[in-house]
């Protein structure tokens, strides 16, 4: 398996950006695609997930308002969209896959992983 994280970039707050994750080495029904993030100093922290096959989707509450996850199937590609973005957002953005379903949160769950974007939100 394989997952390529793109999309990062310097955005000024307020602003919004889409990351993208292409997977790829297998099939994906019935498997779940998350997103994670990790500013310097910082653990690794959730920010949302979503299954491959049923759509349904799973969130960290903080972030929920401002950022949507979403998928297409056709293209083996899972997106995040990211708004009304804050210089706290800053961090490596990770993609992540798991079977089963898209209810967990914790980075041991997840089965393989993407190299990381780089996300910097300026103040």
């Amino acid at each position: 398996v394989q997952l390529q994280a793109s999309g990062g970039g310097l955005v000024q707050a307020g602003g919004s950006l889409r990351l993208s994750c292409a997977a790829s080495g297998r099939t994906f029904t019935g498997w779940a695609m998350g997103w994670f993030r990790q500013a310097p100093g910082k653990e690794r922290e959730f920010v949302a997930a979503i299954g491959w096959s049923s759509g349904g989707t799973y969130y960290n509450g903080f972030l929920k308002s401002r950022f949507t996850i979403s998928r297409d199937n056709a293209k083996d590609t899972v997106y995040l969209q990211m708004t009304s973005l804050k210089p706290e957002d800053t961090a490596v953005y990770y993609c992540a896959t798991k079977s089963g379903n898209p209810y967990q949160s914790l980075t041991d769950g997840y089965d393989y992983w993407g190299q990381g974007t780089l996300v910097t939100v300026s103040s």
